[in-house]
């Protein structure tokens, strides 16, 4: 694990803020030079604290306004069973973030969808396709409160 000092973190907080912002504006924000900055955040990429710079889409704005949190229980606990549903999740465009849990579900999905019927068609092929599900919930999201993978640091 990496020693991250003042200068590291406040660097984290800035680019999670906004990873498209200048050099200069990081380093104002951090107390360092747009080239100490630079180094920093090559260093951070390297050791997997940053593990990408993404950009947070309006699922609205492109046509999937429907977002649908889902949880699932496998049949099985078994090894193969639990690798073969994460790389369906992995693989899965329409799922945006996949949890392996403990507890009274095996899996929490945050799903995107156009509108219910794709929501259906989805289901259909990547679950109920599944002979190793036991069985899911859906709960459809309201309102999107907040969007972030804001770490706090």
């Amino acid at each position: 694990m990496i020693e991250l000092d003042d200068f590291d973190r406040r660097l984290l907080r800035a680019v999670q803020r906004d990873s498209r912002q200048t050099g200069d504006a990081i380093a104002e924000a951090t107390g360092l030079s747009p080239t100490a900055c630079q180094r920093r955040l090559k260093r951070l990429r390297a050791a997997g604290v940053i593990e990408r710079d993404v950009a947070i889409v309006s699922p609205k704005a492109v046509g999937r306004p429907v977002t649908l949190i889902v949880t699932l229980s496998l049949e099985r606990e078994r090894a193969d069973i639990i690798d073969a549903f994460k790389r369906t999740v992995r693989e899965t465009p329409e799922i945006m973030a996949g949890y392996y849990l403990t507890g009274d579900a095996d899996f929490l999905m945050v799903v995107t969808a156009r509108d219910m019927e794709d929501f259906e068609a989805f289901s259909r092929r990547v679950f109920y396709g599944n002979p190793h599900i036991k069985g899911f919930k859906t709960m459809v999201v309201i309102d999107r409160v907040k969007a972030t993978y804001d770490v706090p640091v």
